[in-house]
């Protein structure tokens, strides 16, 4: 079997979880790590058995690295992206994209000139449920999609923002709950109803008086088909209860799944607890099914040694055999800028009090986020 030589860009948190999936995906023979600090890839490349460098073009170069997983904190996926992918690497970047869409911008030509592929992590589009839906809405099960609705609702402590110096700050994490948590339901909404229209949202810091960034965020979407969507995600509630998103079709039907459930999963410091399930199911004809897959869905999780890690070589995977077979990953980099531009817009939609028209064109001195994002509604 071919295998692409790959190569992590950043040690924190979540790099070890991609560490020790690609030891498991046949496609991939990892090769070296990269970080600023040579003490950290030196150890880092020590516990794995690989390559330490400090500069990822040398990395690309010496390491004969054909393709990196970014794991850098977000405001840091652009200057690494762009590196790899002008040093001739393809690029999967950990969500969200960026937590700008100048920095999307730059990574999408970037890759574009070089002629190599551009990736985001989702690996929730690989639950079987969610897949699930995704063909019954391409069948014509429910009409054409009608309503999509987003309801995150989770717990971060003071320790969990404390585990990291960048965490909770507008400069080092580029957003809250929106640039960090939502991101994976946010692209599943975008994928389920396509592209939007008109959004109109607002956030607020409801109760972590530590951070600067916002724990709550609401939108209301019209979609460019005509159809209409509702976000509500929060880091609010304890100890946290639950991720969905809904899908309701034009002839009444509607199918919808429960990605997270239990205590809220963080990387490299919890697992996820309950399995991904279809917790709506009204299909015709169709409706008896909701419990018997519930039932084989929540086995295939219980079953897997590690479930978490599991859905990351579903998602390396897919991406390597991308690279192999010269296609489109599932998840492609404009697919991350498209979750870039809804949150994007909440923020400028708190910040100018208007509902905010789509396609988004950055704005310039990264009003988008930062101080500006902060500004009160007018």
């Amino acid at each position: 079997m071919e295998k692409v030589k790959v190569g992590i860009i950043g040690c924190g948190k979540v790099s070890d979880l991609h560490a020790a999936a690609l030891k498991n995906v046949p496609e991939a023979r990892f090769a070296a790590v990269c970080s600023r600090s040579p003490e950290k890839a030196g150890k880092y490349a020590e516990r794995y058995g690989v390559q330490g460098f400090c500069d990822v073009g040398e990395m690309v170069a010496r390491g004969g690295v054909e393709a990196v997983i970014v794991c850098t904190p977000h405001p840091a996926h652009r200057d690494a992206a762009v590196a790899a992918a002008r040093a001739g690497a393809h690029v999967l970047v950990e969500k969200p994209l960026a937590s700008s869409l100048r920095d999307c911008d730059d990574m999408l030509a970037a890759a574009k000139e070089a002629g190599v592929k551009l990736g985001l992590v989702c690996q929730r589009r690989f639950y079987a449920p969610v897949q699930r839906m995704r063909r019954a809405i391409d069948e014509g099960k429910i009409g054409a999609p009608a309503l999509g609705v987003v309801t995150m609702l989770g717990w971060r402590d003071e320790k969990y923002y404390a585990s990291d110096p960048w965490r909770g700050q507008w400069r080092s994490e580029g957003g809250g709950v929106l640039v960090n948590q939502a991101p994976h339901q946010l692209d599943l909404l975008q994928w389920f109803m396509g592209p939007v229209d008109t959004l109109y949202g607002a956030w607020s810091n409801l109760n972590h008086p530590y951070i600067e960034v916002e724990d709550s965020a609401v939108a209301v979407i019209r979609f460019k088909n005509g159809a209409l969507g509702n976000v509500l995600v929060s880091n609010s509630q304890k100890p946290g209860l639950f991720g969905k998103v809904h899908v309701h079709g034009q002839n009444g039907a509607s199918v919808g799944v429960q990605t997270d459930g239990g205590a809220m999963f963080i990387a490299g410091m919890t697992s996820v607890l309950e399995p991904p399930v279809n917790d709506l199911w009204t299909v015709p004809g169709e409706e008896d099914l909701l419990e018997q897959w519930k039932k084989q869905d929540s086995a295939l999780f219980n079953g897997l040694p590690d479930a978490t890690g599991h859905y990351f070589q579903l998602q390396i995977g897919d991406f390597l055999r991308a690279v192999i077979e010269d296609r489109p990953p599932l998840v492609t980099g404009d697919d991350g800028r498209r979750t870039v531009e809804i949150f994007t817009a909440i923020y400028r939609a708190q910040r100018t009090g208007a509902p905010v028209r789509f396609p988004l064109a950055p704005e310039a001195a990264d009003q988008d986020y930062g101080q500006y994002a902060a500004m009160p509604l007018k």
